[in-house]
């Protein structure tokens, strides 16, 4: 399976995070599955760093890339198609960040890793 981590599952995986379910977690340990994230969640915790909203033990710029080697995550990169993506998006989720993760999801043909409802809302595969 190829899985598009979600930006709070990633932080709640790389964190040891008690919300993340115990199949999620091993869904994403599972050397059978592709695991990405995108450079949108990089996107998203910088910004929400900077904003003061999202503490984290180093500089985000520096800290995701390396948990997500340490992980065995593969980048994904935002490219045009994904982008294009967007102008057939339905306006059923608000979050710029969230709504770019699923113009990758359906690009891509990956499945989204979330507990978000609101991805759920749309015609995407999701493990949730």
């Amino acid at each position: 399976m190829k899985l598009l981590l979600d930006t709070h599952i990633f932080l709640w995986f790389i964190s040891g995070d008690n919300r993340l379910p115990q199949d999620i977690k091993q869904g994403i340990r599972n050397p059978d599955n592709e695991v990405y994230l995108s450079v949108v969640s990089l996107w998203e915790v910088i910004v929400k760093h900077q904003l003061g909203k999202l503490p984290l033990p180093e500089p985000p710029e520096r800290y995701l890339p390396i948990q997500r080697e340490r992980h065995q995550i593969a980048g994904l990169p935002l490219d045009e198609a994904s982008v294009s993506q967007l102008a057939k998006l339905p306006l059923l989720h608000r979050d710029p960040f969230d709504r770019m993760l699923i113009c990758q999801a359906i690009q891509h043909n990956l499945t989204i890793v979330t507990v978000d409802g609101l991805i759920q809302a749309y015609s995407v595969s999701l493990w949730s």
